[in-house]
């Protein structure tokens, strides 16, 4: 079910609609501009998802990554995050 909020939250691959995406992350680290097609080619080739990252900027800016690698290394910070914060308990007399 967590699952399932994550994939809501990131488009991947084929749930992007935008005709154009903006390319971030790449072997070359300059941002480029590109068609859809093109970079869903392009993680096809490497083996990685195209993913997200902001649907709000024109045009969309998404990311070539292992999104399941993705979702470990975020599940595994939250936890982290959790464990490391203390809950102060006031205790009344």
């Amino acid at each position: 079910m967590k699952k399932e909020v994550f994939k809501e939250h990131h488009r991947i691959n084929e749930q992007i609609r935008a005709k154009e995406v903006r390319l971030v992350g790449d072997e070359s680290e300059e941002s480029k501009v590109i068609p859809i097609f093109q970079a869903l080619k392009m993680a096809e080739e490497k083996d990685l998802d195209l993913v997200e990252i902001s649907p709000n900027a024109e045009p969309p800016v998404c990311k070539l990554m292992d999104y399941g690698k993705f979702l470990y290394q975020q599940k595994k910070r939250d936890k982290e995050l959790k464990a490391k914060s203390t809950q102060i308990v006031v205790k009344e007399i």
